[in-house]
């Protein structure tokens, strides 16, 4: 029994067993939210009832996971801009590659977006002497898909 609650988001619909339950669990209730779709599949009889008992039902959206904080966060942010790959970032920080994207993406704006890995004059100029894409990957050790990109990327 917790007597501090006032307020709990529910995800199922709420039926009567449902509302025994909760006000067996929660006797300071006051709101009831939950999202808009199981507000409509919610007996209408059940909202009135918990409004005579002074508790509200309420739409409200709860979408994906609350953002948790992480004391790692800053290190991830330092080694990406570095130019460390996920998977590595992942060993060194005991994390899951699927964390350290997520972290990334979250962060984006604190990424260093502007550094480019290649010498993307170097490339175009080595093209404009006449070198092949594959010999151009070869001469400066970088990826034969990097070299298409850099010179169809005017």
């Amino acid at each position: 029994m917790d007597e501090d609650v006032t307020t709990i988001h529910i995800t199922e619909t709420l039926s009567s067993f449902m509302i025994i339950n909760l006000l067996e669990e929660y006797p300071n209730l006051e709101r009831i939210t939950c999202a808009p779709s199981v507000y409509e599949r919610t007996s209408k009889k059940y909202i009135d009832a918990l409004r005579q008992l002074d508790i509200e039902v309420v739409k409200e959206y709860h979408w994906g996971a609350s953002r948790q904080p992480c004391d790692y966060e800053e290190e991830l942010l330092k080694l990406a801009n570095e130019g460390y790959k996920a998977a590595e970032i992942a060993e060194m920080l005991d994390i899951t590659v699927n964390r350290v994207y997520y972290l990334l993406r979250r962060n984006k704006t604190k990424l260093d977006t502007n550094t480019k890995k290649y010498d993307y004059e170097e490339v175009k100029s080595l093209r404009e002497s006449g070198l092949k894409p594959r010999e151009i990957s070869e001469k400066l050790n970088i990826p034969l898909r990097s070299v298409y990109y850099i010179l169809n990327n005017k």
